[in-house]
């Protein structure tokens, strides 16, 4: 039981934390501000992102439920790889601000899917406790 809640804290800070640097970093992405290019603003995410999958990677031990086994696992898994795609060219990848744009909103609300999902323990979210 500790180690789900170390874990399960562990993650709930690092999510929150990477969706509020996500949020900044497309904040400074939409104003052209140069610390989207500073050092520790490349790097940080990728800290945070690593502690945040090996937590998730813990808990689905420590609950002894799997991807490809447990459905709402599999639409979370499934809705990150959308959201870190998304996310790339939100941030660097998309040609032109307007493209960047789209995929920042669009990488949020499948963010908020994701956590309805973690929420609900249901595939379609919060929709599908209705």
């Amino acid at each position: 039981m500790t180690s789900y809640i170390a874990l399960h804290s562990l993650h709930m800070t690092t999510a929150l934390l990477s969706i509020t640097l996500f949020l900044l970093r497309g904040y400074w992405m939409l104003t052209d501000n140069v610390i989207l290019q500073h050092k520790v603003t490349r790097i940080a995410p990728h800290i945070i992102d690593t502690l945040l999958l090996a937590s998730a990677i813990g808990l689905m031990f420590v609950i002894g439920q799997y991807p490809f086994v447990n459905g709402w696992l599999t639409a979370k898994l499934l809705a990150l790889v959308a959201y870190i795609v998304l996310g790339t060219f939100a941030i660097k990848r998309g040609k032109t601000k307007a493209q960047r744009t789209i995929a920042l909103v669009a990488a949020l609300l499948v963010f908020v899917y994701i956590v309805s999902v973690a929420f609900s323990k249901n595939s379609l979210g919060f929709a599908g406790l209705a």
